[in-house]
Formats: C-alpha cells, structure tokens, sequence
C-alpha cells in the first residue's frame, strides 16, 4: 500500500479487463486467429497484455507490423475481430479471485457501484451480465460510438451523473496507467490493483494514489472492521 487512503467513499468505479475480470487468454486467442488468418505475425499472452486497455480498434492497430496499420487494413481486421470475440469472449474468461467478495462487500455498506471499459459497449455489457451476474451494477458502459476512449473522462463523468455521486466521492478502481490517469482527469481518487494486466511502475508513473495487491486489500479499506 502506498499514501493514506481517505474515504468514506459513495461509489466506486470499476475498470473491467485486468481488474474484475481475468479476459486476457480469450481476447489473444480472437485477436491472434485473425492475425494468423491473414498471415500477420501472432502474439505472447504477455505481448497481448501490454496491447489491450485502449480500445478494440487500437488492439487490432498496434498488433500489426507498422506499415500495416492504416485504416483500409484495421477497420475490417477489426470486424473481423468482434465476430472472433463474439465467440470466444467467454472460454476462459472469468472474475479474479477475491472480487466476489469485493462486490459483497460494497453491496453491504450500501456504496453505487459502476463499470466503464473501454471493450465494446456490448462486449462489456455482456461480461457483466453473464459473467458477473450475481451482483448488480447501478451503471455499465463500454465503448459508445459519439463517445471518448479512456484516459477521455468524458465517460466517468458521465457515469457520476448517473449515479448521483460527486466524482470527489468515487473510487476508482482499475489495472492500467489509462484508468489513473482517467480517475485524476475526473476528479475521482486513483486506486490501482497489481493482479490485473499492467506493471506496477505504469500504475505510479500514471498517478495512483494507492495500490492494492488483492481485492481483500480493497475490502480492509473499505470497510476497516471487517474480520478478513
């Protein structure tokens, strides 16, 4: 743990892929199917940890070689891609262990609860639904056409004004440097986790205030009297 958290918070605001949920394996296997498909050189796990986090068009644009990246090439690869992922999006994928309890826990001190990612909007959706399904999400929003990627806080801000919540109230909660640098664009406090896909130095360079190295971290924080 790093600086003193300072809490109480109202909501907290999720990140997706690398913080609630483990998708990387099924996210490489689509993106990897059509690399090979059209003779592209395919990626490691860890390649395809370091490409994912900043949208869907941009994974499919900064696995391709340099001179392949224009957008005559990454559009339909990128379709391409959706199809492969609307099959294989839930093979492997599933929430870190300890994060059903975090969702607990939130549930119980009656704090909102909100995901913004930036995967599809109903790719995201249906990570929720299906793979998170025992807990109620007070907001969900993936990548909207008319709308900002993340580091963006246009959709943060968006989701404050849905929940109600001051964004100087919300915790938020996320892998990358892309979602601290996006909690501190909004005014939100950075919380930035060490099981998801991003190194630790990204995490501080980009402005975490606090990290936590397993969701009962986040629990202790949260609630200070619960017995873990």
């Amino acid at each position: 743990m790093t600086h003193k958290f300072p809490g109480p918070f109202k909501a907290v605001l999720f990140d997706l892929d690398g913080t609630l949920l483990d998708t990387l394996e099924d996210l490489a296997i689509s993106l990897n199917s059509i690399l090979e498909k059209h003779g592209y050189p395919t990626h490691s796990l860890d390649q395809c940890r370091m490409l994912v986090g900043f949208g869907m068009k941009a994974l499919v644009q900064s696995s391709l070689p340099e001179q392949y990246r224009g957008d005559a090439i990454v559009e339909p690869l990128m379709k391409e891609m959706q199809e492969s992922y609307s099959i294989h999006w839930k093979e492997n994928s599933r929430p870190y262990e300890g994060i059903g309890q975090l969702l607990d826990t939130i549930d119980k001190l009656g704090l909102k609860k909100a995901i913004l990612s930036n995967k599809p909007d109903r790719f995201t959706q249906l990570c929720a639904d299906e793979l998170l399904s025992p807990w109620r999400f007070d907001a969900v929003m993936g990548y909207r056409e008319g709308y900002a990627h993340k580091p963006d806080p246009q959709g943060a801000l968006l989701l404050a004004g849905i929940l109600g919540v001051e964004p100087s109230s919300i915790l938020y909660v996320g892998d990358s440097g892309i979602d601290m640098e996006t909690a501190t664009a909004s005014g939100m406090y950075p919380l930035g986790v060490l099981w998801g896909f991003r190194p630790e130095k990204e995490l501080v360079d980009a402005g975490a205030a606090i990290l936590a190295s397993s969701p009962d971290e986040i629990i202790a924080l949260l609630d200070p009297v619960d017995k873990i």
